[in-house]
């Protein structure tokens, strides 16, 4: 007995004796099936073939898996005064990143932006002492080894403490959440977005996608209101979903401007951008 893992996705699927015959994560149009077909692998194939990467990025302790594997995210150690905060998960747990967690304080929870990065979070989960794990609601579908540690949160927003808010952006998953802390890691802020908006190589901008590696752009009316929830919040920082994809510094106003751009980019007019009215209402 096994806990599948799609080769593919990353994600871990409840416990069995053989691997399912398909993966829905990867069947559905935001993500594909392998040109070689559905594969499967286990945490002892994992652990064999990959070690983590535990290192600095810009300020933040990052975890990832070497070589890279399936979307090759990197998830991050936040510690804020909400607790230390494990943001977003990966298929591979080691005793050496568990180690560097416990040396730095543990986790207190964890929390994901979306079900592409759901991985093998149980696993994290239970590592870390079994820490609860956030999940927006609107996602619960794509949840495939269901454990009491997930929490599902509801709403556009889950307050954790005065300086850090869970933010359901929505347009890539329904449930697609963005963490923003207010005063860290740097003074000014930062925001954890996931692919909810995507740091692009310049690292100057972002951009916004329903699906990323099957190139379909997000609907107009979704990223005005992700432009909305994020109107009037600090952060000078934007950290992308892997190793490297960050804005540091400036980063409101280039999100700002990216906005702007992508909605020129799909032909919306500019008093409509101005506005703001007919692409919410989508007239």
């Amino acid at each position: 007995m096994n806990h599948p893992i799609c080769a593919t996705c990353g994600t871990q699927f409840a416990l069995s004796a053989v691997p399912p015959q398909r993966c829905p994560v990867c069947e559905d149009e935001r993500q594909y099936v392998g040109w070689k077909g559905q594969r499967w692998t286990t945490r002892a194939e994992l652990a064999a073939s990959h070690k983590l990467r535990i290192e600095d990025d810009q300020g933040v302790l990052g975890i990832g898996l070497a070589p890279g594997f399936a979307i090759d995210q990197r998830a991050m150690f936040l510690p804020t005064d909400a607790g230390n905060i494990l943001w977003e998960s990966l298929g591979l747990v080691t005793d050496e990143a568990v180690r560097a967690l416990r040396e730095r304080g543990g986790v207190d929870l964890i929390a994901i932006s979306h079900p592409h990065f759901y991985a093998a979070m149980v696993d994290w989960s239970d590592a870390l002492g079994g820490v609860p794990i956030l999940l927006h609601e609107a996602d619960r579908e794509w949840v495939l080894r269901p454990a009491p540690q997930i929490r599902f949160w509801g709403g556009d927003e889950l307050r954790l403490s005065d300086g850090v808010t869970l933010l359901r952006c929505g347009g890539h998953f329904a449930g697609s959440t963005a963490l923003h802390w207010r005063d860290g890691p740097r003074p000014g802020g930062a925001l954890f977005p996931g692919d909810a908006l995507q740091v692009v190589q310049d690292r100057r901008h972002v951009s916004f996608m329903y699906s990323y590696p099957n190139l379909i752009p997000m609907a107009p009316a979704a990223v005005s209101r992700l432009r909305q929830l994020l109107q009037g919040r600090r952060f000078d920082d934007v950290f992308g979903y892997t190793w490297g994809r960050n804005i540091i510094g400036d980063g409101a106003s280039a999100v700002d401007e990216s906005f702007d751009r992508y909605l020129r980019a799909i032909g919306v007019e500019r008093d409509e951008i101005s506005s703001g009215k007919k692409l919410l209402t989508g007239q």
